[in-house]
């Protein structure tokens, strides 16, 4: 069975090395102390969230936390390819769960969308609050998958922002899709984004709401340069059309080998 992830705050993972001891503290110590009862010689990874992974053993639950003695220290390398999941804000808690299900697939970055028939409206404190949830939610996606990269979360974009966005994106040689069930194109035919000199690309998957995505945002983001794919034969609902898309990309940009 894999060790439990815990996240860093603060980082400075990389000035470690094998051999070293680590206090992990505050409310990931506690959890892991208090909550899950670590003993000492459970195995457990902690992460900065951004690509840097301490495998370690426990050795003591102390009142600031559990000591650790760290055991190897590994470097995840960047994704050549970004893989971001523009998500088109919904009703109840079916934005969320698209969010939690992508980040335990792979996406490296999600974008929430107030989309044209987007039933909820992030405005103001309530933005603030929502913003915040989707940020927990990412957190513990990435804590359940053993990820050592923790995608960020950006702050809500209108239809004319994501627009402007969108061609930002194609112009630096990215990719951008639209999932829309009445596409000509399936997902796997979509043409990916290929590196060059080693900078990286990003490619943009943009999902709808409940309603669908209208016919006026298909034309602005089309004409900012993005494609339009169909997942399959059949409608998805907005909370699983992310996650599965990701996944089908994240396999054919290898990352399932």
């Amino acid at each position: 069975m894999s060790a439990p992830v815990f996240l860093a705050d603060g980082g400075g993972l990389d000035a470690l090395a094998p051999g070293d001891a680590y206090l992990l503290d505050g409310a990931e110590g506690r959890h892991a102390g208090v909550v899950q009862r670590r003993g000492p010689g459970e195995r457990v990874d902690v992460v900065d969230g951004v690509g840097t992974r301490l495998r370690c053993v426990v050795e003591a639950q102390v009142p600031d936390g559990v000591r650790l003695r760290v055991t190897d220290v590994v470097r995840e390398p960047a994704p050549a390819v970004v893989v971001t999941l523009v998500q088109a804000l919904a009703k109840g808690d079916r934005d969320e769960l698209a969010v939690e299900a992508a980040v335990e697939v792979g996406v490296d970055a999600v974008v929430p969308w107030q989309a044209e028939r987007s039933i909820v409206v992030w405005r103001g404190q309530r933005a603030a609050k929502s913003h915040a949830r989707w940020v927990a939610t990412v957190r513990a996606a990435v804590k359940q998958a053993r990820r050592a990269w923790l995608p960020p979360v950006e702050q809500a974009l209108t239809t004319r922002q994501l627009a402007a966005r969108a061609r930002d994106v194609v112009a630096a040689g990215g990719t951008v899709v639209v999932l829309h069930e009445e596409a000509a194109t399936p997902i796997a035919g979509v043409a990916l984004p290929a590196p060059a000199d080693g900078a990286v690309a990003e490619l943009l998957v943009v999902v709808g709401p409940e309603g669908g995505i209208s016919d006026a945002e298909v034309a602005a983001l089309t004409e900012a340069g993005a494609v339009t794919a169909r997942l399959g034969p059949h409608v998805l609902r907005t909370s699983t059309a992310g996650p599965v898309a990701v996944a089908v990309l994240g396999e054919r940009l290898g990352r399932w080998a």
